[in-house]
């Protein structure tokens, strides 16, 4: 199974892609996708992103994209708002690729990684490191961001367990 991990952005969205079909998971691909510059209108970076997207998901077909949920903190409300906008994107170029999505908060994927829900952006690079046996730690952060989504609905999908309490929250793919 190819599994893609998304941390998205409207100025970088960080992806990797994993392939399960042994013990072990294995990187295939890690990059970013760059939606521009901040000068860039909101329509124009969403429509890099889309594009880059579908790039991405056309030369390595996945069996599920695994997405980081939204999350808004009340001082930053426009944050998550934008962060919609990107979410959505992604959600269409998968739907569009039949590419099934599942939402895992941030907390998830840093404890099925760490054991940690407030793991450090440090410590989570050098867990995916040691995960996929890379040479060096994934950067930019974006990456081992998506590879930790990635790795996490690895995790899920291999559980009963999990998959049963995702199912019982209203957690299910698109």
């Amino acid at each position: 199974m190819i599994i893609i991990g998304v941390d998205p952005g409207l100025i970088t969205t960080g992806y990797g892609l994993i392939e399960t079909s042994g013990r072990d998971p294995v990187l295939l691909e890690g990059g970013v996708i760059r939606g521009g510059p901040g000068n860039y209108s909101l329509e124009e970076r969403l429509a890099s992103l889309y594009d880059g997207f579908m790039e991405v998901l056309d030369q390595f077909p996945s069996e599920a994209l695994a997405l980081e949920q939204l999350y808004s903190h009340y001082e930053h409300p426009t944050t998550a708002i934008l962060m919609g906008h990107a979410r959505g994107v992604l959600c269409l170029a998968a739907a569009k690729m039949n590419v099934p999505v599942f939402h895992y908060a941030s907390t998830q994927i840093k404890s099925s990684l760490t054991g940690n829900g407030h793991a450090s952006k440090d410590q989570m690079q050098r867990v995916i490191q040691m995960r996929l046996r890379l040479k060096s730690i994934p950067t930019p952060h974006d990456i081992a961001d998506a590879l930790a989504a990635a790795l996490c609905h690895h995790s899920a999908a291999r559980s009963p367990f999990l998959m049963a309490a995702r199912d019982s929250k209203h957690c299910k793919s698109m």
